[in-house]
């Protein structure tokens, strides 16, 4: 198995394209030069393109992916209805979602053959929308207000149309924040964190058409910590043993173990990272785990062992400026 790792520097609007060994080494492929503010960014299914979201001029740009080491060569771009603030496709590659924080929305775009095309439909009124999350029957999308304290939950039609759900939404408790999520790989929990109070929930699927429960609220900061907390993201390994999230405030990294049916989380351990960590990823093997550090222009790869997942850094990279993505790709 081939691995590349993206990084989106949004400062100094460039994309670095690495090459990560088994070993746990991170070898500079090509630095890309985007015309804009890159982003969010999302390999597509079936791993032939990289879509990044760029502003101020709001649009999705595709790069195609050289099968033989990773490398990008821009293909198409696409206008979008509002900054891009997450990206992400369905599971089918036939839609691409925006969530749009500043405009409060979220917005479908058609991809026809891997190139994204026109807006298909958007839906207003997601105050500080910060994610689309499709779950794993690619039936609901999972969409996150985090001003709202509220999930916003989607059925998504043949066509790309998004229609509200019976519950339309599930709610956090009152300044949580939703914001990202990740889905257990047995297809019957979500993990949400909360930004503004730096927590995670944990959303039992036994219905995704119904009934939808929070099973369990978990602080992910030390018991010691004093400070604004400021969650950002959230990832879990592909055997769903191991969770993982961060906050840029303490530049920690917080470790769960997660138990073997996907329903309880419990804290094994905390690594202090990059400064300021706005995003990280895991690779395809749930061997390694690479953290941006928005203000140290850095990133770290950090090993995963043990039962209790936890992390022993491996090396630490420069990347372009105010780095903020991170995103693997195995083929």
């Amino acid at each position: 198995m081939k691995q590349t790792v993206y990084t989106a520097s949004p400062e100094s609007q460039q994309i670095h394209v690495w090459r990560l060994n088994s070993e746990g080494t991170l070898t500079l492929v090509q630095v890309v030069d985007v015309p804009g503010q890159v982003q969010p960014m999302v390999v597509s299914p079936d791993k032939r393109y990289l879509y990044v979201g760029v502003r101020p001029e709001f649009r999705v740009i595709a790069y195609r992916i050289a099968p033989d080491d990773g490398a990008l060569t821009y293909v198409a771009e696409a206008p979008l209805p509002g900054s891009p603030t997450h990206i992400s496709t369905d599971h089918s590659g036939r839609f691409l979602f925006s969530a749009s924080y500043n405009a409060g929305s979220v917005s479908v775009v058609r991809l026809d053959d891997g190139i994204p095309g026109e807006t298909v439909d958007v839906v207003e009124g997601l105050e500080g929308c910060h994610s689309s999350n499709i779950s794993p029957d690619n039936r609901t999308l999972w969409v996150p207000a985090l001003k709202q304290d509220r999930i916003c939950l989607f059925t998504l039609a043949d066509d790309g149309n998004l229609t509200a759900q019976d519950p339309a939404e599930v709610t956090t408790v009152e300044g949580a924040g939703p914001r990202h999520m990740a889905f257990h790989p047995n297809q019957r929990f979500a993990y949400c964190v909360n930004e503004l109070n730096s927590s995670v929930d944990v959303w039992q699927l036994s219905d995704p058409h119904g009934k939808i429960e929070c099973v369990q609220t978990l602080d992910m900061m030390p018991a010691d910590f004093v400070g604004t907390r400021w969650a950002a993201d959230i990832h879990i390994t592909p055997d769903g043993r191991h969770l993982y999230t961060c906050d840029r405030t303490s530049s920690t990294l917080t470790i769960f173990s997660v138990s073997e049916d996907g329903s309880v989380l419990a804290v094994e351990g905390f690594q202090t990272t990059e400064t300021q960590p706005r995003g990280f990823n895991i690779d395809n093997r749930g061997k390694f785990l690479i953290a941006a550090g928005q203000k140290s222009h850095h990133i770290a790869l950090y090993e995963i062992a043990g039962a209790q997942g936890l992390l022993t850094e491996k090396g630490r990279y420069a990347v372009g400026q105010g780095p903020m993505w991170v995103v693997v790709n195995a083929f």
